[in-house]
């Protein structure tokens, strides 16, 4: 049954590779992309040409290259991705958008999948929405860049975090990055799997963050992000100081106590122990390291660039099973009188006024954005990383303004992956069932396969174990008797004063009679006779039985030591 499941299991990934299509929008789209023509994405993806400001001229250039690829493990055939193929060098590579992405009044929704085809050590995997502006030059994209958006999984070591950051440009015109916080259950999205990652902003200020279809996080763009968009109302006043007089400790140095007349404070932690004894068998004389007598000098040694060889010092033997070596000192021991240095006990400060503050004064750089949906239009998306671990792969990127067809858009592409890739003979039979049910809704000619197999097989299976056996033919019982020394209803026991037949194949008799008659030559006519004789009446013995039996009678050669014996 193994094989037959392994043999479906076969045909389920044959025919969803056969079927794969790359991902079509089912609606209007900003930008859109499947990475399935190499023409398409070589025209249409600009490499970075620039160099990293700050940066040491060796590393500076964005050299790191990109091709597109199948995924190494190929869940699905055909399908392929940009895969950023260097690892330690910094990689670039953006385009622009289809048409720009204007925040107003319909929500954005960005999507892409990626996998980290050799696990994740250390690097980001996250996109860049770059701000719309005519000097965007896809060739001069650096991290300096402007962008809107920034979003995607950044891992390194045991940190594992999923960006959302947004640039906001205030009132004021000042513009500053607004990190959200982390979720407390942030996923490691590190391993090999295809992951989906989708971030929606809606224009309530709400928004989603989703890997694999699950929000990890959601909240608000005015909550839940550090810096806060909004400055405080007011702030410390930075000019005002704290009071010279003004108290705020809590506890004081009781001022009446005194020190005790008996305390003294030039007491030593530590005192020698008068009352030590030395042990008998030590040995004043004998030094704790000696030269090591097994040292030699080096052939190289050279005196006068070297100085005087001495051989190096090891442990003494003579002091290994004695108490101790060299001259003895008692030892110390922790001094009972001893109390330290005296200190006043603490009592509650009478004249405590509390913990200083600044006062509070209106914040002049204050302002109210209760809009902060209405981000920088967005007119290009690129990539812009350096990491330890290579081959990441990027695929079906898309940005929308409506989430169904972002929906759509994974239902066409991720899930595909994400049913190749998680299809295995260890699948619960649940699952493959209704794979296989929906897949020959669609191939029809999977249900003959089906058949053959639910079916006809297990009525062979059935017949070729339950039909009845024929007998046994008298050469099979022969050759399980040989095979298994198992006794017969015909075995006989023959009279002691004369050989029993042999049930040997006829080669071994031949060669035993061979044996016997030149034994017998060797001990004399009387023996030979004696043996010949024998030999007559096993050829006149009555023919043997077809099956082989292992004889309960004595065999030839014990005939011919009771024959030697009587003679």
């Amino acid at each position: 049954m193994e094989k037959i499941f392994v043999f479906l299991c076969c045909c389920l990934l044959a025919a969803k590779a056969e079927d794969f299509r790359a991902p079509e929008p089912s609606g209007p789209v900003h930008f859109a992309e499947t990475f399935q023509s190499q023409s398409d994405w070589e025209s249409r993806w600009i490499q970075s040409q620039a160099k990293k400001d700050d940066t040491d001229e060796d590393i500076a250039k964005y050299d790191g290259q990109w091709s597109l690829e199948e995924a190494t493990a190929k869940p699905v055939v055909g399908d392929t991705g940009l895969v950023m193929k260097d690892k330690a060098k910094h990689h670039a590579i953006s385009t622009k958008l289809d048409r720009p992405f204007v925040f107003g009044d319909k929500p954005l929704v960005v999507q892409y999948e990626v996998k980290m085809q050799e696990g994740m050590e250390c690097g980001g995997s996250y996109l860049k929405l770059l701000s719309e502006s005519v000097d965007f030059s896809p060739a001069q994209f650096t991290d300096k860049t402007p962008y809107t958006i920034m979003f995607g999984p950044d891992n390194c070591g045991h940190s594992s975090k999923i960006h959302f950051i947004f640039r906001h440009k205030s009132p004021k015109g000042v513009i500053e990055e607004k990190h959200m916080i982390q979720a407390s259950n942030n996923p490691e999205v590190k391993d090999k799997n295809t992951h989906l990652l989708t971030l929606i902003i809606r224009p309530d200020n709400t928004f989603s963050l989703m890997v694999d279809r699950k929000e990890v996080k959601g909240g608000s763009l005015l909550e839940d992000f550090d810096p806060a968009v909004n400055p405080p109302k007011e702030i410390d006043d930075p000019e005002e100081k704290k009071p010279e007089e003004w108290d705020d400790r809590k506890q004081i140095p009781d001022p009446e106590a005194s020190k005790p007349d008996d305390w003294d404070e030039d007491a030593p932690p530590n005192i020698v122990d008068e009352n030590a004894v030395k042990p008998s068998d030590w040995l004043d004389e004998e030094p704790l390291y000696v030269a090591d007598p097994d040292a030699e000098r080096p052939d190289d040694w050279n005196d006068e660039e070297d100085g005087e060889y001495e051989a190096p010092q090891v442990s003494n033997p003579k002091c290994e099973k004695v108490a101790g070596c060299g001259e003895w000192k008692r030892p110390m021991i922790t001094n009972p009188n001893y109390k330290g240095k005296w200190q006043a006990p603490m009592i509650d400060n009478p004249g405590y006024k509390g913990v200083w503050a600044p006062r509070k004064i209106p914040n002049p750089d204050f302002f109210e954005d209760l809009e902060p949906f209405k981000m920088t239009p967005i007119g290009g998306i690129g990539i812009e990383l350096w990491t330890m671990s290579p081959f990441q792969l990027f695929d079906n990127i898309i940005i929308t303004d409506d989430e169904a067809v972002a929906s759509a858009f994974a239902d066409s592409g991720y899930e595909v992956k994400r049913g190749a890739e998680h299809t295995s003979v260890k699948s619960t039979a649940s699952n493959f069932i209704l794979g296989l049910f929906e897949l020959a809704g669609e191939k029809p000619w999977l249900w003959v396969v089906y058949v053959i197999v639910v079916l006809v097989l297990p009525v062979v299976l059935i017949v070729a174990c339950c039909l009845p056996t024929k007998p046994a033919q008298p050469s099979d019982r022969a050759a399980h008797a040989k095979k298994t020394d198992e006794p017969q209803p015909d075995d006989e026991p023959a009279p002691v004063d004369e050989p029993a037949p042999v049930d040997e194949p006829e080669t071994v008799e031949e060669e035993e009679v061979e044996e016997e008659e030149v034994t017998a030559a060797d001990s004399g006519p009387d023996i030979a006779e004696i043996v010949a004789e024998a030999a007559v009446k096993e050829e006149l013995a009555p023919p043997k039985k077809a099956a082989l039996k292992k004889s309960t009678q004595p065999s030839p050669r014990r005939a011919k030591k009771k024959v030697r014996a009587e003679t």
